[in-house]
């Protein structure tokens, strides 16, 4: 029997840019002025010590002592300031004196030492955002040939003040030339930039002794492996609830926008949209529970204490007072009843559509993640949402709507449940082994998929990116070994371990505190043929131009990854062998991309992308900028001339860089900007349809040929009943 096991990719973001999301003793309160440990915390640290210090739990478990106290301490550094911009080195070298402490500190409770380095970066935070507030009092000078190192992350500490105050003045000046270039005024440009910076300074400010608390234990908990974490109670739920894709609330998705929370999308189908009442753009300003009672003020609140209020047990009221998108702030508040429901997050549920590819009809099924409701399994429950049974449902649609070809796309999906990629499998193969687990100790476990028969047993393609990883990279290396279907795309990240959940509220205590989750490496999988998909990831057997390297995105770029080993491969059977038209396909894929202008304009877009990286600098010189922008400028509209000219879709993100961030777009126009990306040309979607396509005329009444790349099912189709 699996356990409670998941495979999914962390990623992790700056403090100074992303607020964490954790429990909140006094929601709305402004943050304290200095930053102390609670008692709970203290004693949740000393749990989570116990567990990662414990090679029955951990892979690859490592004693807290000062060697590892030190990468604590870079880690935590790095989570704080990555790109350098706060932190000086005489700030680094006072921080010296902890680099072996935390050790002692985590388990003799006493965490002082992390809430000590926060309040200095909270102090450093503001005197940046004082210093980029003075430098937009007058116009900058443009006309110089500087240029500005965006990324860094290997830079050196700045000496001194000074020193910080030259990169600020490259950053802020680098922020007002895009806002110029896109026709600002001078006036324009410091209102915004002003109101950016501030907002810098003001979520930090926001943040409490439970974010520093869930930021130093990760910081403790990635120094055993990248993908180890500990996750507050309020993170915990959201992560559950993205597991399950549902929740009790109003179906509405919300962002911060200046002082207030406003409504961003509304979840069709939810309680939100029932009757028009709630509309995008609307500012709530107000929070109450029932039918009747005191309405909580909550404008300038954390967003994630406003998503707390409303958000609620299903059959439950709450009341909203809304500003409408189009009034003013001094407009009256429209006040607003909902009575709350189960909601369910159908965009982050599979999706299908069919795509005509020169008489053939090729079903396409995209995966954003391997979603599982892990409680409702548990309970036995027949209906529990997972990605296994929504993409047999929709296999079973595609066979209806009579598709000769199916591809899943898993581009972009992170991961999520090992249980989920063995089921997933399982409706393209017929029985056998999945995956390999290697656990501590070394004991390796087969999982297999041993439910007779497939939902789909025709034609079949996997399109992986970069970005695939984990439960993804099982599922196609899987298809792959089995060769039961072609791979196509770009090397997939490289993530070959297993993470489980740990509720560390579990564990017997006095008290009614919760203290959140643990996420921690436990074994690592290996393919049915005994390699690894650990650093190497997923080699397409057709691939396309590859955006990132994977010692810049993937598990190669960590530090301290577990190395790629290989075990003996598991007993199975071919069940077909898609190799065999390689050749052919390639010759074909050849040709057609270079008569394919959208997948020409895509290659060389990678092209470019890849050579600005390699730079890692942008002028400021506003000539210079401005020729770029120009050439830019011709260059989409050559490109949107021949679309027309080729009757090709238009693309509607085909536009020039406005300087502005998401958060400071209008709620509307950056809603339609997203919707738009939706349906916007997929040149790669449509070339591994054509792709599976030339598959389906190879084989086309070739019945010798067809019998060894496509599968025979040896028990009768089930999942498609």
């Amino acid at each position: 029997m699996l356990k409670h096991k998941l495979i999914a990719l962390s990623v992790a973001l700056p403090l100074a840019m992303a607020m964490a999301a954790a429990p909140a003793p006094a929601p709305g309160a402004p943050a304290a002025a200095s930053y102390r440990p609670s008692d709970e915390q203290a004693a949740a640290a000393r749990l989570v010590y116990g567990i990662l210090s414990d090679s029955r739990y951990v892979y690859r478990a490592k004693p807290l002592d000062d060697a590892l106290s030190m990468e604590i301490h870079r880690r935590y550094l790095d989570s704080l300031d990555s790109q350098k911009l706060f932190f000086t080195q005489a700030d680094i070298t006072r921080f010296d004196a902890y680099r072996t402490r935390h050790d002692d500190a985590i388990k003799n409770q006493q965490l002082g030492a992390a809430y000590d380095i926060f309040t200095t970066y909270v102090k450093r935070v503001d005197e940046r955002v004082a210093y980029a507030d003075r430098l937009l009092a007058k116009p900058f000078d443009f006309s110089s040939n500087a240029t500005w190192a965006y990324d860094r992350e290997d830079a050196a500490w700045a000496a001194n003040g000074t020193e910080l105050d030259a990169a600020w003045l490259k950053y802020v000046k680098n922020d007002a030339l895009r806002l110029k270039l896109a026709g600002r005024s001078q006036e324009e440009i410091r209102k915004t930039l002003g109101k950016r910076y501030a907002g810098i300074s003001e979520r930090v400010h926001e943040l409490r002794a439970d974010d520093v608390f869930e930021t130093f234990m990760n910081a403790y908990a990635t120094s055993i492996d990248p993908h180890t974490s500990y996750m507050s109670p309020r993170s915990a739920e959201n992560f559950n609830m993205q597991m399950r894709l549902s929740l009790e609330g109003i179906g509405a998705v919300l962002q911060r926008q200046e002082e207030f929370v406003v409504i961003r999308t509304i979840v069709p189908g939810g309680p939100a949209g029932t009757g028009g009442k709630l509309k995008v753009g609307d500012r709530v300003v107000a929070v109450g529970q029932g039918g009747s009672g005191p309405m909580t003020d909550v404008v300038g609140w954390r967003i994630d204490d406003v998503v707390a209020l409303i958000r609620g047990k299903k059959g439950t009221q709450v009341r909203l007072d809304v500003l409408p998108a189009e009034a003013g702030t001094d407009a009256k508040p429209t006040a607003i009843a909902i009575v709350r429901d189960k909601v369910k997050l159908e965009e982050q549920a599979a999706q299908k559509r069919v795509i005509d590819v020169d008489g053939r009809r090729i079903g396409v099924i995209e995966l954003p993640t391997f979603y599982l409701d892990f409680e409702a399994k548990r309970r036995g429950d027949k209906d529990a949402r997972s990605a296994t049974v929504d993409v047999a449902r929709l296999l079973r649609e595609l066979r209806a709507e009579k598709v000769d070809g199916v591809v899943v796309d898993l581009r972009d999906n992170g991961g999520g449940s090992l249980v989920e990629a063995v089921e997933l499998t399982g409706l393209f193969i017929d029985t056998g082994p999945v995956v390999q687990v290697r656990e501590t100790g070394g004991r390796v476990s087969i999982e297999s998929d041993d439910m007779g028969g497939v939902a789909w047993d025709g034609p079949l393609a996997v399109l992986v990116n970069r970005s695939s990883a984990s439960a993804s990279e099982i599922f196609a290396a899987a298809i792959q070994d089995y060769g039961r279907g072609l791979i196509i795309g770009e090397p997939t990240f490289g993530k070959g371990t297993v993470q489980s959940l740990i509720d560390l509220d579990r564990f017997p205590r006095k008290d009614d505190v919760r203290f959140g989750q643990v996420k921690l490496t436990v074994a690592q999988f290996y393919r049915v043929d005994g390699g690894t998909t650990q650093h190497a990831g997923v080699v397409p057997d057709l691939q396309f131009p590859v955006t990132l390297d994977a010692s810049e995105y993937g598990e190669s770029s960590f530090d301290n990854a577990l190395p790629a080993t290989r075990i003996a491969q598991a007993p199975h059977m071919n069940v077909g062998n898609f190799t065999t038209l390689g050749p052919q396909l390639k010759a074909r894929h050849k040709a057609r991309v270079a008569k394919d202008v959208e997948f020409g304009w895509w290659a060389q877009d990678v092209s470019t992308f890849r050579a600005d990286r390699e730079k890692k600098t942008i002028s400021l010189n506003e000539t210079v900028r401005r020729a770029e922008r120009d050439r830019l400028a011709g260059q989409r509209k050559q490109r949107e001339a021949e679309r027309k000219a080729a009757g090709l879709d238009t693309d509607a993100l085909a536009r020039a860089d406005d300087g502005l961030s998401a958060s400071e777009r209008s709620v509307a126009d950056q809603a339609a900007a997203e919707e738009a990306a939706k349906n916007r040309p997929d040149p790669l979607l449509r070339e591994s349809a054509a792709i599976l396509a030339d598959a389906l005329d190879l084989l086309s009444g070739d019945r010798a040929l067809t019998a060894r790349v496509l599968p025979v099912t040896r028990q009768p189709t089930i999942w498609a009943e």
